[in-house]
């Protein structure tokens, strides 16, 4: 029997279709019984990939007793965070609020009127049977007692977080930059590179953040620890050396062992990274991991219309990992006299590296300049794992990530002078336009497009791609679209009185809070990506309003950007390019794509692009077209070019 997730686009939810528990998505009719009957609501979040929501799905919603106390005593949601991240940032609030380390699975209890009263992760099945009749009795016999808890919680994640954590604006002098950028220094991890802890994420905006740091600065460290921590990354277990991609996290300190799923939005931005790594350092291994990267992206997670879909699971056959791994005997069997070699190279072990007898492939970083010697035995290695019983696909297709990755590929391109992946970039953009861009934008698409609008993160990762594409490219209707975004976000976003946007339009569903998303977290905060929106596109079409729209956003984080390099680093990129200003390149002439597929391979991080072959409407090409067929190259500041 089938539960009234059945119709639903999202995969998480369609993977709890078939569960005892009498699942709801969120939505009207859920609310309105649990009003009616005076239940408790019951809001479980995870999202496809996510490894121990599967786990609590096997234990607890699959056991028809433990359904039957669910049933019985709420009325139950399943909600995919993915889909709905506007619901998961007020419930993980509240539940961080609680004292509860945050976390997937994310178990709420609500009453009637959405405001939580309790809340928590992932529940072993004997605490979950004991703990469900306990707060559904709580909620009946002390409902003074919950009422009070709800609004302190329900006024807790009402509070702004400007208001709570700013605004202090201070001065941006050197001083405070080199004392920022020291601070990130003291948490960096000298010998595997990173930041000092385990579990470990990449982080790839810190990284930007710092490269950039060091080309203002010419202050060598900060470069080398750059370096040090993508050769470190690239060389561990996180990245699939067989097929190319990351991993999400490593659960040690020293990039061995993967939480194995991978997350379109950690690749997409990885594209961006060790494509500036590879301009700023010209070491060919950045550029074998990018085209590796692609390779794995189209391989592995593109539509066939040439989007791209959400994750790969880190499960299979119940196994975690057991995808990627290796035994030494199979190994051998399928490079012959080769194995050896390559045995000794990636630290296999008889008795296997890993669990259950296997191996995950990792070589030392000082090693990674010889690692391409070994890509014929990866693709053998790779058709041998296509036999394998796969890890499951999460086939939604998310505006933000795949607009994420589109840039990502725009930056690989350029970088490369790859015209390949350039190609793969202007498709994606394609299947966005006739999917999920029509009057406004729309969060995710499966086989039809989900009503569901997209929230500030999609708007401004669309604008950020479509201004990317524009510079790859010198199509000013790339640029007219990306301005045409930016707009909308202003208009239906924009809160005037705290100088930011909020997470959800004003067209959206009213929750219990409007949240605003500031800080940066594996996904760079959607806030600090218009900031960059607003003062790049200010730059090329001269728009003076955005340009102090976004000096005043800064301005507003100013007092948390240098105390946070962390959980502030996009907004370091945003505050640094404000700082030194960036220079305007203006090619133009039969000549123009030419040049730029030149330059765009040099390491230019404080410039932004403009030009045509022949004759265009952009603001900064204005007097600089020539008429006599011959191609030319401006160097501009401020609207002020040289000859």
């Amino acid at each position: 029997m089938a539960n009234r997730l059945q119709n639903s686009a999202s995969p998480y939810l369609l993977q709890h279709a078939h569960n005892p528990v009498d699942w709801y998505p969120w939505g009207a009719e859920a609310l309105e019984r649990s009003r009616t009957e005076d239940k408790p609501i019951l809001v479980s979040i995870g999202y496809a990939s996510c490894h121990w929501c599967h786990v609590m799905e096997r234990e607890s919603f699959e056991d028809a007793a433990v359904a039957a106390v669910m049933n019985q005593h709420f009325v139950c949601i399943k909600v995919d965070r993915e889909e709905r991240p506007d619901i998961d940032a007020i419930y993980m609030e509240a539940v961080q609020a609680m004292g509860v380390n945050g976390g997937w699975p994310l178990h709420v209890f609500l009453m009637p009127d959405q405001r939580p009263y309790y809340g928590g992760t992932y529940f072993p099945k004997r605490n979950w049977l004991q703990l469900l009749p306990q707060l559904a009795d709580v909620y009946h016999s002390q409902r003074n007692r919950v009422r009070d808890t709800a609004e302190q919680l329900a006024r807790h994640v009402g509070q702004s977080e400007l208001a709570r954590f700013g605004p202090s604006i201070v001065s941006e002098d050197t001083s405070r930059w080199h004392a920022l950028f020291e601070r990130l220094y003291q948490q960096y991890d000298r010998q595997y590179g990173g930041l000092e802890k385990a579990p470990k994420f990449i982080m790839p905006s810190v990284w930007q953040a710092a490269l950039r740091y060091a080309w203002l600065s010419n202050e060598e460290e900060f470069k080398s620890m750059v370096f040090h921590t993508l050769d470190e990354v690239a060389a561990g277990g996180i990245h699939d050396h067989a097929g190319g991609g990351f991993a999400r996290y490593s659960v040690d300190g020293r990039w061995f062992a993967p939480h194995f799923e991978k997350m379109l939005y950690d690749n997409g931005q990885l594209l961006s990274l060790y494509a500036e790594a590879f301009r700023a350092s010209g070491r060919p291994h950045y550029a074998r991991v990018i085209r590796k990267l692609a390779g794995w992206l189209e391989r592995e997670l593109m539509h066939p219309e040439g989007g791209f879909y959400s994750a790969l699971d880190a499960d299979s056959e119940g196994v975690e990992g057991k995808f990627y791994t290796w035994h030494t005997t199979e190994v051998e069997e399928i490079l012959g006299n080769n194995a050896a070699d390559f045995i000794n190279f990636y630290h296999l072990k008889p008795k296997g590296n890993w669990e259950h007898g296997t191996n995950i492939l990792y070589h030392d970083a000082t090693a990674i300049a010889r690692a391409d010697q070994w890509d014929a035995h990866h693709q053998q290695l790779l058709k041998r794992r296509a036999s394998r019983v796969r890890p499951a696909l999460d086939y939604k297709v998310v505006t933000a990530w795949n607009a994420m990755t589109i840039s990502g590929l725009a930056d690989a391109a350029e970088a490369l002078g790859d015209h390949h992946l350039r190609d793969l970039a202007t498709r994606a953009m394609t299947f966005l336009e006739q999917h999920l861009i029509a009057d406004r934008i729309y969060r995710t698409f499966t086989d039809h497009r989900s009503e569901t609008e997209g929230f500030l993160d999609d708007y401004a990762w669309v604008a950020d791609a479509y201004r990317r594409l524009y510079e790859l490219t010198f199509d000013e209707h790339y640029l007219t679209k990306s301005s045409r975004w930016v707009g909308y976000a202003i208009e239906h976003f924009y809160d005037h009185r705290e100088n930011s946007f909020y997470y959800t339009s004003d067209n959206s569903e009213a929750l219990i809070a409007r949240k605003k998303e500031v800080f940066d977290n594996v996904i760079p905060s959607s806030n600090a990506v218009m900031a960059r929106n607003l003062f790049r596109l200010g730059t090329h079409l001269q728009e003076e309003s955005w340009l102090g729209m976004s000096e005043r956003m800064v301005n507003q984080v100013s007092g948390v950007l240098f105390n946070e390099p962390v959980y502030m680093s996009h907004w370091a990129l945003v505050a640094m390019e404000q700082h030194a200003g960036v220079q305007e390149i203006v090619i133009t002439g039969p000549l123009a794509m030419q040049f730029k597929e030149e330059l765009g391979k040099v390491w230019l991080p404080f410039v932004t692009w403009a030009g045509a072959e022949k004759q265009g409407t952009h603001p900064l090409l204005e007097g600089r077209t020539s008429s006599h067929g011959n191609s030319r190259i401006f160097v501009c500041q401020d609207r002020t070019c040289q000859l």
